[in-house]
């Protein structure tokens, strides 16, 4: 795996998501990440959730309005796919 394999994803309140970052590095799409889920967008529900997944598609992080990073936790758990 190279370091430019990471994605990160956004959902709406209608179920439609967008591909935001595409084969980024790990740095970038955490940038990416703290940006779509603090933005303005975040904050009045426009944007549902937010997803980082990795070069094999595995989700490596996972916020949700309303509840913040669900995954990874402490304890165990997965992520929902971002093909739903």
């Amino acid at each position: 795996m190279s370091g430019n394999e990471f994605s990160v994803y956004q959902w709406f309140p209608d179920g439609s998501y967008e591909r935001v970052r595409e084969f980024v590095s790990a740095d970038e799409a955490v940038r990416a990440f703290m940006f779509y889920t603090t933005n303005v967008a975040a904050k009045h529900g426009i944007t549902q959730k937010v997803m980082i997944t990795d070069g094999g598609d595995s989700c490596v992080r996972e916020w949700i309005t309303g509840k913040g990073v669900v995954y990874p936790k402490e304890s165990e758990g997965s992520c929902e796919t971002h093909k739903d």
